[in-house]
């Protein structure tokens, strides 16, 4: 019995060692690949989880993690540049900027040729977007279908859960903005048109478009009036850049400070990790933005 057992256990161990080895570009695509995976292989990311892919430089090892793996998923060059090369002979990449399925919003002139530098014509942060996540998940799905096979009914019943609870997370969160949707505030950089315009948000502007690039001085100036008009405005940092910036423009004002953080740093992974950080997303925009005479409302005791 002995012997069978370890034949048996010889048996397994290479399927096991030949697990699908996903690697993504950033953390967002990272968690929604997770909840897609699961069961079968966990992705990594190339990008650590507290920097950004506007200035990131390639390690060795995140070169050897890149050619090593199975299947590569990111956005495209006008997000992670810092890819772009890397990926050029690779056999077994999704570059989610060349699907025409997932459907992108139109940048202004002034991203596509911003100091000199072309980011691309339409915004790469999709993920703050409930539909494109949507568009996102299944192209993926088809993608891991395609290079894993064997575990096509496991990726297609995670497809089935992540669309339901992306719908129930959706819902969910309507109903949490909707009391805040006049209330205007500033964002460090432009990320969150997606989740603006899917809840109906009232941002009034950023300090930058790309952050790599420091706001002009015309545009901290208006920010500046704006908040001195208007008492309580709120204005958002990002942990992955300096607060300092945003506290010197609030300085004297009645504005608050909140943060957002585009890409999730402090999220821990697994299987619901996109769904706690679009709720993590929606918590952060309501304690900012919630009017202060509602909160008193909300406090007071029922009679």
């Amino acid at each position: 019995m002995n012997k069978l057992m370890i034949v048996m256990l010889a048996a397994l161990m290479p399927w096991q060692a030949q697990a699908m080895n996903v690697v993504t570009s950033i953390k967002p695509i990272q968690m929604i690949t997770f909840a897609l995976t699961d069961g079968v292989t966990e992705p990594m990311s190339v990008l650590p989880s507290n920097a950004s892919p506007h200035d990131y430089a390639l390690k060795p090892s995140d070169v050897k993690a890149v050619q090593n793996a199975d299947l590569v998923i990111w956005f495209g060059p006008e997000l992670e540049g810092f890819m772009g090369k890397l990926l050029e002979d690779h056999s077994a990449v999704v570059t989610l900027s060349n699907e025409s399925r997932l459907h992108l919003n139109a940048f202004s002139d002034v991203h596509t040729d911003h100091d000199g530098h072309n980011h691309g014509s339409t915004d790469p942060h999709f993920w703050l977007g409930v539909s494109q996540a949507e568009q996102a998940a299944q192209i993926i799905v088809e993608a891991l279908i395609k290079h894993d096979p064997k575990n096509k009914t496991v990726y297609e019943r995670n497809l089935k859960w992540f669309l339901a609870q992306l719908k129930q997370t959706d819902e969910k969160i309507s109903q949490q903005l909707m009391p805040v949707r006049d209330q205007g505030y500033y964002v460090f950089h432009d990320a969150y048109g997606y989740f603006e315009k899917r809840y109906q948000l009232n941002n009034l502007g950023y300090f930058t478009v790309n952050p790599e690039r420091k706001p002009g001085a015309k545009t901290l100036i208006s920010i500046r009036k704006t908040l001195a008009k208007v008492p309580g405005t709120c204005v958002f940092a990002e942990p992955q850049f300096t607060p300092a910036l945003v506290e010197r423009v609030v300085q004297g004002s009645a504005a608050k400070i909140g943060q957002l953080d585009p890409i999730g740093s402090d999220i821990v992974l697994g299987k619901t990790s996109y769904f706690e950080f679009l709720q993590r997303m929606s918590d952060d925009l309501t304690a900012c933005l919630y009017p202060s005479d509602l909160k008193m409302l909300d406090s007071e005791p029922a009679h």
